[in-house]
């Protein structure tokens, strides 16, 4: 079950209440995928975290280009800056995890430049992509935030579980930046925008956002099914 179903270490408005409450069954169903369960317990096969770290690396280059697209539409610079800052934690601070699996996984910046991404990929980018230029700015944080909000989330439920991260556990890497505290501050302020932006929006974009943070979510556990499978294109 997802912690934040319970409670969060940082603040929860009622906007984004309502959309996880809203995407509660994909949420949940995250925790329990046997990608999350062998990934805690230290199982999960290389070759499938290969594949979902490869893949989550061109994810990270949308989520990316989605946070500047969101920035160019913000009227204040200190939320154009946020954004723009957002952009930079996906690729520099995230890019460092996977160079450092690239080296004991054996893939570098050329295979991951020439991977071809799977279905579910393809889409969960189009999806983010679509809706930052073309949804209003409340969809398109919506469609941004449950990705973020998931895996700190996944994070500190698995710290909590394990109570300890072993230095000789596969994925302790993995485990401790997903599960370090320094990420709720970026949360509550995603978060504080995220309500203000539904504040500025009329009842028809509240309703579409939550749509779009429910896709996010249902696209978040595919992400894990897509590893977990080796998912390709059928044809």
């Amino acid at each position: 079950m997802s912690t934040s179903s319970k409670s969060a270490p940082f603040p929860v408005p009622p906007f984004a209440r309502a959309c996880i409450d809203a995407a509660a069954g994909a949420w949940g169903a995250s925790f329990g995928h046997p990608f999350i369960v062998a990934l805690r317990e230290g199982s999960l096969a290389p070759e499938r975290f290969r594949f979902y770290q490869m893949q989550d690396a061109r994810y990270l280059e949308a989520f990316s280009d989605a946070s500047v697209l969101i920035s160019t539409r913000c009227t204040s610079p200190a939320d154009k800056l946020w954004f723009i800052d957002a952009a930079r934690i996906a690729l520099v601070t995230e890019g460092e995890l996977h160079a450092g699996y690239g080296k004991t996984l054996g893939y570098g910046p050329t295979d991951i430049a020439t991977l071809e991404l799977t279905p579910t990929n393809r889409a969960y980018q189009d999806h983010m992509i679509s809706t930052a230029l073309r949804g209003s700015l409340v969809e398109a944080v919506a469609a941004l935030t449950p990705c973020p909000w998931l895996y700190i989330d996944l994070g500190q439920h698995l710290l909590e579980t394990l109570r300890t991260i072993p230095d000789g556990h596969p994925y302790a890497a993995w485990l401790r930046m997903y599960s370090d505290p320094q990420f709720n501050s970026f949360m509550e302020q995603l978060l504080e925008r995220l309500q203000r932006f539904a504040d500025g929006a009329d009842a028809a974009a509240r309703e579409r956002a939550t749509v779009a943070f429910v896709t996010s979510a249902r696209y978040e556990w595919m992400f894990w099914d897509q590893a977990w499978t080796s998912q390709a294109w059928p044809v």
